[in-house]
């Protein structure tokens, strides 16, 4: 029996087209992941119970009892890494802003001890 379980792993976005080309697969575990849009169709992905999809509130289309909109778009490739690059630039900067402030900071406690001793 062949079996791939993939549960409790966070995968987010799609299910990969080319994972429903795996037509070997007697037991397949998506479970509990962030995953989202529309079942690939036409494939042995249909032929898995609900549970194994379960958990992964955004699936929809069968075997899922989630109905899919007819205007479901997933976010572009292009879309999601330029988020990932603005978020990121984010945080750089507010631990460059970090960095700055507690060497400006040390910087003017030595001088301020220099200063004021006394020797």
């Amino acid at each position: 029996m062949l079996s791939l379980n993939l549960s409790r792993n966070n995968l987010s976005e799609l299910i990969p087209p080319s994972l429903s080309e795996l037509n070997f697969l007697e037991d397949l575990n998506l479970s509990f992941n962030n995953l989202s849009g529309r079942i690939p169709t036409g494939s042995q992905l249909q032929t898995f119970t609900n549970a194994s999809y379960i958990g992964n509130y955004d699936l929809c289309g069968p075997p899922t009892s989630n109905k899919c909109p007819d205007n479901i778009t997933p976010r572009s490739l292009a879309t999601i890494s330029q988020d990932d690059e603005e978020e990121d630039n984010g945080e750089w900067s507010e631990m460059l802003w970090f960095c700055m402030s507690g060497f400006i900071l040390g910087y003017w406690m030595a001088c301020g001890i220099l200063l004021f001793k006394r020797n």
